[in-house]
């Protein structure tokens, strides 16, 4: 599969690069640095290039900027009428420390509302980037962690769920964008989790129903 990234910093990335490494064609794109750019297409044989070339190339894009810089690559990205594009976005502040969406609404929800024609699907926004490269690693190993994800295309969904798969993971449904009203403030808890308490950062989780 072809795969843009919109933003090709620590989740852009490092998921560029796994997805890279599962066999897709990845193009990274919108970094602050151009030689970052290089770096990450040279590190996998992929290909880096404008945010319209992203557009252009991918069957599925990767949203994968700091909120504060959303409208801008909407912006470069154009109009997305008819893609499917993952958004690992939560909407912070600048300090990285407050949602500036939520209760009323979610940053999935304004996504949805500025391209009303792009198929969304929210995933990877409440799981740290460290945990991408152990978990690929050990992919296909009992237990295999979880990934939350919501949208309102279930055809989107579906193909979202294949690429979480490639990485590691396994997707677990969490509903439509509205219940980014929800998920996103939990992403504050994974965050607290694995940054602030002892044992370090590559945070997993999984979530099981007993019967």
């Amino acid at each position: 599969m072809k795969i843009g990234i919109l933003g090709s910093g620590l989740m852009g990335g490092k998921l560029g690069k796994h997805w890279a490494d599962a066999g897709h064609d990845v193009l990274f794109s919108y970094s602050r640095s151009d030689s970052k750019l290089e770096r990450l297409s040279k590190d996998c044989g992929g290909k880096h290039g404008s945010v319209s070339e992203a557009v252009g190339h991918g069957d599925v894009l990767l949203l994968a900027v700091h909120w504060s810089r959303v409208e801008d690559v909407l912006e470069q990205a154009g109009p997305l009428n008819g893609k499917v594009v993952l958004n690992c976005c939560v909407p912070l502040d600048t300090s990285d420390r407050d949602l500036v969406v939520g209760t009323t609404s979610s940053g999935a929800e304004e996504l949805a509302r500025m391209r009303p024609k792009t198929r969304w699907v929210s995933c990877f926004n409440t799981t740290p980037s460290e945990s991408f490269a152990p978990v690929y690693a050990r992919k296909g190993q009992d237990p295999v962690p979880q990934v939350l994800t919501y949208a309102d295309d279930d055809g989107a969904k579906q193909i979202a769920g294949g690429l979480i798969r490639d990485i590691g993971f396994e997707p677990l449904d969490c509903g439509g964008l509205r219940n980014g009203r929800y998920v996103e403030p939990f992403a504050m808890a994974t965050v607290e989790l694995a940054y602030v308490q002892p044992g370090g950062p590559a945070l997993t989780y999984r979530f099981d129903k007993l019967r």
